[in-house]
């Protein structure tokens, strides 16, 4: 489970980053996975940097989240 989530955690953040990267400076066209959410969902139009910045986020929030998991399993002994 610990793997799992920094593995989801490194590319949401990833993700994120290379979006607010190419949302300010035209960079990363190929890594820009999240361009396929901020571009076609509605109530994104326009705010495309700020949902990069909230991916990005959330990418960092799953990677701390994973570091809790860790701590959390050598307390119970699994």
């Amino acid at each position: 489970m610990k793997k799992f989530l920094e593995i989801l955690g490194v590319v949401v953040l990833i993700g994120g980053v290379s979006g607010v990267l190419r949302e300010l400076t035209g960079w990363f066209p190929f890594m820009g996975f999240t361009r396929f959410l901020t571009e076609n969902v509605w109530f994104l139009d326009g705010r495309e940097l700020f949902a990069n910045v909230v991916i990005a986020v959330l990418g960092l929030v799953v990677l701390l989240l994973s570091d809790g998991v860790k701590k959390a399993q050598a307390v119970s002994g699994r």
